[in-house]
């Protein structure tokens, strides 16, 4: 999971940067190298590929850079904040979706480390439609 990679390291994030620079470096083309192979493999046309490997990358690395920056880990570590920071900010009367979801999220045990697993499941469900079946 990203978070236990950047989320340890708050420098890692600009890691994932290679703006200013030429050339993306040997490991990055690599890397780039073995995913397009892999969506290529599997059946997605060049243009297909490209545009799956994109939002691939950004999912990824954006998860990483948000997760990084929240003030909690756990499902405990939530709810403590849902009670003590985030429902004393919103007023029902003011924020009422807010404070609903806080509320609920926190009563359900609600675990931020699920919402990875569960926008990669949407992002692989939808490019799997643009796939041409080998």
């Amino acid at each position: 999971m990203p978070r236990r990679n950047a989320g340890r390291r708050p420098g890692a994030a600009p890691r994932f940067r290679w703006r200013g620079r030429r050339s993306p470096g040997p490991a990055n083309l690599r890397h780039r190298e073995a995913v397009t192979a892999c969506l290529r493999r599997a059946g997605f046309p060049v243009l297909m590929a490209t545009h799956a490997h994109w939002l691939l990358d950004s999912y990824v690395y954006g998860f990483a850079l948000q997760e990084a920056s929240l003030p909690f880990d756990t499902a405990g570590e939530f709810a403590d904040m849902a009670e003590d920071v985030f429902l004393p900010q919103l007023p029902p009367d003011e924020f009422p979706y807010l404070n609903e979801s806080a509320a609920v999220l926190a009563a359900a045990g609600y675990d931020p480390a699920e919402e990875f697993t569960f926008g990669l499941d949407l992002v692989l469900a939808a490019l799997e439609s643009l796939r041409v079946p080998t």
